[in-house]
């Protein structure tokens, strides 16, 4: 009997030794009966849920919980096994939930019989949040990592791979599991850069210098099966304690390189088209006459304003004999070096005949048969009007090859006349006849020859100039000087056109008789 009084005592001791701990500790302790009634608290209850202890015993540990957890844990009532670690929800007095961490013994006495429950709940909300959160934060990054367009590799400060997401398996053929672990250099390094990788390593490891970290780079990747292929990276360190990681961000370059390229030999070509065309240019300044020619009887001048591109203008007039001056307008179709260098050969063609005494269709003839194979071949062909002046006679004789018709203006007349031959262009077949006419000059009267781009010009809505305007013009300043009359057409030209350049070349030539 003696004995049983004092397991009691001591019982009752270390009862009251637990009691004075639990309310010394912020962490709630409580006992329970057998069917799950609080039987006792401590006042941390009133910290962690909003109760006090005597609006807590008496109530059942489901009461206080949320409804799942009121449904999954009725079995641990009935259980004589401890819990360790089980997470609760419960509902503050207020409202807000609140996770506790609980861990339950069962009481068990001499036979076998559950006295009571004794346990701990701990309050983890905050570091459930955290967790949740960090969690969370990690899910995003992985999505960020896994839905990025680059190719994203992480690296230990020993080389090995630690990260690897869908981007870099599709550029490097790789999948995660097989990157993860390996050396870096062994997977995307070509062999010959390894071992300037690997000295890169170790001296950012040994000084925290890396030339090449924190900067974009172009440089040489390799794939599986060792094919190599240009990207641009760039590497970041983050220290982690006292080690380094090295997070790369790989772009695939290889589009970009050959569009690169293409620039490169696009401009290319365009230094040499240019080249080409100062060289047309030159070609094409050098046919023409330099200077008027002004006499008692007649004064003629021409002019060329050359387009952005060079076409196949042409101008010119020279004494064929003391009696006879011969004048030449033409134009090659197509630009560049082609049709300059045509325009070369017919100048030649023109003044080998200048020796010969033949009419302008003759020679309209003798042009078209020398130059048909050449101009068949490139698919080109020449527009021109040929004129020869008597100067005895004041007669002038004319032949076309499919050229603009020159304006003749008197100065007894309110209207321009047109002076024009049936004539097939050059190039297209040979031994065409040309057919020729003659007119009588009288004192003053003016003739105005022309290229096309002159009427052919436009403004930004696509009017034409037009030949009603440029022989409009014609009759205004027919009494100033040829190169007056020139000057004030083109002068109309560009401020009509909105423009001080032009598609096509655009040449002008006013014959004047003394």
């Amino acid at each position: 009997m003696l004995q049983c009084q004092e397991v009691e005592s001591a019982l009752k001791e270390s009862e009251e030794r637990f009691r004075q701990m639990a309310e010394m500790t912020g962490e709630w302790l409580w006992e329970q009966d057998p069917q799950g009634y609080y039987i006792y608290s401590s006042a941390a209850v009133k910290q962690i849920l909003g109760f006090s202890p005597s609006e807590v015993i008496g109530k059942h540990y489901t009461a206080f919980l949320t409804p799942q957890d009121q449904a999954e844990q009725q079995s641990y009532s009935s259980s004589h096994q401890p819990f360790y670690a089980l997470i609760n929800h419960y509902r503050h007095q207020d409202g807000h939930p609140v996770i506790t961490e609980s861990t339950g013994l069962p009481i068990i006495n001499a036979e076998g019989k559950l006295i009571k429950w004794r346990g701990v709940d701990r309050d983890i909300t905050a570091r459930k949040h955290f967790q949740d959160a960090l969690i969370e934060s990690e899910k995003r990054t992985r999505l960020i990592i896994e839905s990025s367009l680059s190719a994203i590799v992480i690296m230990d400060s020993y080389g090995l791979i630690t990260d690897w997401n869908n981007q870099a398996e599709k550029m490097f053929g790789w999948s995660r599991n097989e990157a993860i672990g390996q050396p870096l250099d062994d997977l995307i390094i070509p062999l010959r850069f390894r071992n300037a990788h690997r000295q890169g390593l170790r001296h950012f490891l040994n000084t925290g210098i890396g030339p090449l970290l924190n900067t974009r780079i172009e440089h040489v990747a390799m794939r599986r099966g060792g094919s190599e292929f240009p990207v641009e990276f760039s590497i970041s360190p983050l220290k982690l304690g006292n080690a380094y990681i090295f997070s790369g961000f790989i772009h695939e370059i290889t589009a970009r390189k050959a569009a690169e390229q293409q620039i490169r030999q696009a401009e290319v070509n365009l230094a040499i088209t240019q080249s080409e065309m100062k060289i047309a240019q030159r070609i094409q300044a050098s046919l023409s006459p330099s200077l008027p020619i002004k006499s008692e009887y007649f004064e003629v001048t021409g002019y060329c304003l050359p387009a952005d591109q060079v076409g196949g203008d042409y101008f010119d007039y020279f004494f064929r004999n003391e009696d006879h001056l011969d004048i030449v307008i033409a134009d090659v179709s197509g630009h560049s070096i082609g049709p300059a260098l045509f325009m070369v050969e017919t100048r030649s063609a023109i003044r080998a005949q200048a020796n010969q005494w033949e009419s302008p269709s003759a020679t309209l003839s003798v042009l078209n048969n020398f130059l048909f194979n050449d101009l068949n071949n490139a698919d080109y062909f020449i527009t021109l009007f040929y004129l020869q002046y008597d100067i005895n006679t004041q007669q002038l004789s004319f032949a076309n090859a499919g050229h603009p018709p020159p304006l003749l203006l008197s100065p007894s007349q309110t209207e321009c006349r047109q002076l024009d031959a049936d004539g097939m262009i050059l190039g297209v077949r040979k031994d065409i006849v040309f057919e020729e006419k003659t007119t009588t000059l009288s004192q003053g009267d003016l003739i105005l020859l022309y290229t096309d781009g002159l009427t052919e010009a436009e403004t930004p809505d696509g009017e034409f100039f037009g030949l009603k305007r440029v022989s409009d013009l014609f009759i205004e300043y027919a009494q100033h000087p040829p190169e007056k009359i020139i000057a004030e057409l083109l002068k109309h030209l560009k401020q009509f056109c909105q423009t001080e350049s032009f598609k096509d070349d655009i040449t002008l030539m006013v014959f004047k008789r003394g």
